[in-house]
């Protein structure tokens, strides 16, 4: 019995070191925010000012997506120095069509505090823990 006890007291030390190595000290920046870490919080801020500024565009361009960044420069608050796809810890990767466009925000490395992230025309963050995130991965939530 007395085994039994010191073998559930390790476990539950061992489990509670390991959930504290994965939860980073991040206080949410708005109710219901996703982001684990304060470099997710600006990834998805970045994706959120693209998407506005796509929207931005298409109301002005008869429902046509700006086929590059470039294209969205003072759109909204899209402006030149957002141009650079070195955004911290992530990379922008951007692809659009007129009708379509798709961005990736991808961190040096994928893990539950640093995850990729997918967006597109529809607007839902998507993102990925341990690959980098596509049009099929699971909505982004805290």
């Amino acid at each position: 019995m007395k085994r039994l006890m010191w073998s559930l007291a390790v476990t539950i030390l061992l489990t509670s070191l390991s959930f504290a190595q994965a939860t980073p000290d991040y206080k949410p920046k708005f109710a219901g925010d996703p982001a684990h870490s304060d470099a997710e919080a600006a990834a998805m801020g970045y994706m959120r000012v693209v998407v506005n500024a796509q929207k931005n565009y298409s109301h002005k361009h008869a429902g046509q997506y700006a086929t590059s960044l470039n294209a969205l420069v003072g759109q909204g608050s899209f402006t030149r120095r957002m141009l650079d796809p070195k955004r911290g810890d992530y990379s922008a990767k951007f692809k659009g069509t007129a009708k379509d466009y798709s961005l990736w925000m991808t961190p040096s490395t994928v893990s539950p505090a640093t995850r990729a992230f997918f967006v597109d025309e529809s607007g839902v963050i998507r993102a990925e823990e341990d690959k980098q995130a596509t049009a099929d991965s699971p909505k982004a939530k805290p």
